[in-house]
């Protein structure tokens, strides 16, 4: 534990459960996005939902969608800011299924180009951790730089991606791998202990079978 794991994260207060990390899974749903989201449906679940006006969790939101860190004072504007931006959105609320972390949203989103679903819930201390991609269940906190792979399930996949790392001395700090179902579509969540760079986006995107390849910085 550290000094910023007792008094949170820099933000615009007054929660870094609430607000900071609730920034923070805003930005990383436009990342996974890939693209400046149109129209979000924001589903709130347990504490999120409860105390969303309150904590400023709501506003939040909408400013990490609009690529805000939790220290932007543009924060407190995030409303107005949406509104110029052509960020249409609405909230809900949702029924906490066992094992939901209490702080816990789900983003529906849509940009100009494609649509996607994230689920993620912020752990404490502005901490993030990421659930659900589309209909994948995932986890990873955005700590580290993070690989996202879409792709059609076919023999020597996991291989071809981890030897353009290895070439590249990319070092694989954790990997989860999932599938909707035998050759069906499988995602892969790669998190690395070097940056990877664009050059290596490239050569993942231009494997076989590859539809959807992202690297995250880490927020």
């Amino acid at each position: 534990m550290n000094i910023f794991d007792i008094i949170g994260p820099p933000m615009i207060g007054p929660s870094s459960s609430h607000t900071a990390g609730a920034a923070r899974l805003g930005k990383m749903a436009r990342i996974i996005l890939g693209e400046t989201p149109k129209e979000v449906e924001l589903i709130l679940y347990g504490s999120f939902a409860e105390t969303g006006w309150g904590h400023g969790t709501k506003l939040a939101l909408i400013a990490g969608l609009l690529g805000l860190d939790p220290w932007d004072e543009r924060l407190r504007d995030a409303f107005s800011l949406a509104e110029k931006y052509g960020l249409s959105y609405s909230f809900s609320e949702g029924k906490l299924r066992q094992g939901m972390h209490p702080n816990s949203v789900r983003f529906e989103m849509k940009g100009e180009n494609c649509k996607r679903v994230m689920e993620g819930a912020s752990i404490g201390g502005g901490k993030i951790e990421v659930t659900k991609i589309d209909d994948f269940s995932v986890s990873f906190s955005g700590e580290y730089p993070t690989i996202i792979n879409i792709y059609d399930d076919r023999v020597g996949m996991v291989a071809r991606v981890t030897q353009i790392l290895a070439d590249r001395g990319i070092n694989i700090a954790r990997m989860r791998v999932s599938r909707d179902k035998r050759m069906g579509t499988a995602l892969m969540i790669i998190e690395t202990d070097q940056m990877p760079s664009q050059d290596i986006k490239r050569d993942l995107k231009d494997i076989p079978y590859m539809k959807v390849s992202m690297i995250i910085t880490p927020i």
